[in-house]
């Protein structure tokens, strides 16, 4: 385990590879009969200097529908949070893509801010994995920049929610009974009758979706209450960084929860706590957003974009050590 040192990120920032600039383009991955069509943002290397580019109160910079600059280029999905969405991690989309990899940041279907109508109980926690696995098909197959990834280099990046998401993608399996009522509307889908808050079924394992072509995995205060043994994630054997908010206030992604997780992972972790971080300092730095907004609220003290500029370091600096060319 590893306590976040900032001093040690900052030097680590001003070494980090540059040469591109993000490109950005909206795309929508189809539906069929089974499953709704999903939205997503893709950033990319481009040789055009970025511009200030506005999506309601956010502004970002970006160089719209640049063409990808590179080949045989590394893919990164990334999913969000309770409630977040495919802008909510954009700062380290950029980096990323900045750093020479394609990444695509999906909104879970009913499950993301703009339409949260299945957002709760555990059909939402079964259908994320597959949203990833239908993300990487689309990526690979059908989508126009196919021919630019090398499919032996996927990674993954998830928060909260979205880091439980990773985790099973990677070959966890949950135990869904551990989940403690989090359903504050009795009418939302997937979950319980008011007064009944009994534990959810426990879904059989080969419902779950794992994707052995993501070869490489970061995820930050992940719902970790759900992986209480090592016999839950015993599958997970790719590459992991596991960061971890000192104050917490996630729910099942507690310090306490993360810090199990880590663990009983069967390959350790590059474990990294952040101090006094609190579960949503992961989230995007936000002053151009509402600063009283609850996303947007850090401990006194912190500085969520200083910390975020030394987290985007870090996580650069991961996945080419593990998603070389084979």
């Amino acid at each position: 385990m590893i306590r976040f040192s900032l001093a040690l990120a900052a030097t680590l920032f001003l070494a980090a590879p540059s040469g591109y600039a993000a490109g950005l383009k909206f795309i929508r991955i189809p539906g069929d009969a089974d499953n709704p069509a999903i939205d997503a943002a893709m950033w990319s290397p481009c040789a055009t200097p970025p511009i200030e580019v506005r999506i309601g109160a956010l502004a970002v910079p970006a160089t719209p529908d640049c063409p990808i600059a590179g080949e045989e280029l590394p893919l990164i999905i990334v999913s969000h949070g309770y409630g977040g969405w495919y802008l909510g991690h954009h700062d380290t989309a950029e980096a990323l893509a900045d750093a020479g990899f394609i990444v695509v940041a999906i909104n879970h279907p009913h499950a993301n801010h703009a339409d949260m109508s299945q957002a709760n109980g555990p059909g939402v926690l079964i259908e994320r994995p597959t949203d990833i696995k239908r993300t990487v098909d689309f990526m690979l197959d059908a989508s126009p920049d196919a021919g630019k990834i090398n499919p032996q280099r996927l990674g993954f990046y998830g928060f909260s929610l979205g880091g439980y998401t990773g985790l099973v993608v990677a070959g966890a399996n949950p135990d869904f009974t551990k989940l403690p009522p989090r359903c504050s509307d009795p009418k939302a889908a997937g979950c319980p009758p008011a007064g009944h808050a009994q534990p959810p079924r426990q879904p059989p394992s080969q419902s779950l979706t794992h994707d052995p072509r993501i070869r490489a995995v970061v995820v930050a205060d992940p719902l970790s209450i759900v992986f209480p043994s090592a016999d839950s994630v015993k599958d997970v054997k790719v590459p992991l960084q596991l960061w971890g908010s000192e104050l917490g206030g996630g729910g099942g992604a507690s310090p306490e929860n993360v810090a199990t997780l880590a663990r009983l992972l069967p390959e350790k972790p590059d474990f990294r706590i952040v101090p006094n971080a609190v579960h949503l300092s992961f989230l995007t730095p936000c002053p151009e957003l509402r600063p009283s907004s609850d996303a947007c609220i850090d401990a006194p003290g912190f500085d969520r974009v200083a910390f975020h500029k030394q987290f985007n370091t870090a996580v650069v600096a991961f996945f080419p050590k593990h998603l070389t060319k084979p």
